[in-house]
């Protein structure tokens, strides 16, 4: 994803070495977000401002790690009474708790759904990202380099390979941002 792990972040359960495996693009991610988003939407209702597919496995053609990431938005991330039981209920566990920011998990690691404000500039800049590689076939292609580049090194966690992604990912957004603006893009509804 497009944030480290700046020091007001809580990982809860601590720091965590995990495997990184980068995979071509498989034709079942997009169902398996639209599982999970009826999922989300079954436990928070209208709570639930936006849910939408985001990161890599989002990207229809660029290889990922096999987790789903999803964006969902609420009213008040800060507010998570109002939305953190009924996702432990439906099976989610929180993982990180940073200021505008929650992630939570599937216990088999496979799904991560990350909270924040709706119109937030967290929702904006990750749709931003998923749309951009989406239609830039060249980020898109430099980005899976990457990604399996890193995934040969040993990480002490995922936070560490996602911070070796940050130079490139700050290039892309300034293209997407350039973009964006040329365009007048706004986040779907």
């Amino acid at each position: 994803m497009l944030d480290h792990v700046p020091d007001e972040t809580e990982l809860i359960g601590g720091q965590e070495k995990r495997d990184i495996i980068v995979v071509p693009y498989d034709l079942t991610w997009p169902e398996k977000f639209a599982a999970e988003r009826q999922r989300i939407i079954g436990a928070l209702g209208a709570t639930a401002r936006r849910v939408d597919h985001i990161g890599s496995t989002s990207v229809p053609g660029l290889d990922a790690k096999p987790i789903i990431d999803i964006d969902l938005s609420v009213p008040d991330v800060e507010d998570e009474p109002s939305y953190l039981p009924a996702l432990r209920r439906a099976g989610y566990h929180l993982r990180v708790r940073q200021p505008g920011h929650r992630m939570v998990r599937t216990v088999d690691l496979s799904v991560q759904v990350h909270v924040c404000a709706q119109g937030s500039e967290w929702e904006r800049r990750h749709l931003l990202f998923r749309d951009w590689l989406r239609r830039d076939a060249a980020d898109r292609r430099a980005y899976a380099e990457l990604k399996h580049e890193l995934a040969e090194r040993d990480w002490p966690d995922m936070n560490a390979y996602a911070d070796a992604k940050g130079t490139l990912i700050a290039e892309i957004t300034a293209r997407a941002e350039e973009w964006a603006g040329a365009v007048n893009w706004m986040p779907e509804r």
